[in-house]
């Protein structure tokens, strides 16, 4: 069972830092088009929104497996 955990985290983890990556690189690209990023707060849409949740979902059931593969080792 913790063989199997261990995979899951492994393939979780670099799922994550992609997709950390590509959230990096798609905020820059609204100064492409001729936005500007010069307010603080800025709303997410279309591609952007999605890639976000996507990365907040990945990061939380990264915890999660993170969490019960502690609890099961000791």
């Amino acid at each position: 069972m913790q063989t199997y955990l261990n995979v899951v985290q492994i393939i979780l983890s670099v799922a994550l830092v992609v997709l950390v990556l590509f959230e990096v690189r798609s905020s820059g690209m609204g100064g492409v088009f001729g936005g500007s990023q010069t307010s603080l707060i800025r709303r997410r849409r279309g591609p952007e929104l999605l890639l976000f949740r996507i990365t907040v979902v990945t990061a939380v059931l990264f915890f999660l497996v993170a969490i019960v593969n502690v609890l099961l080792v000791g």
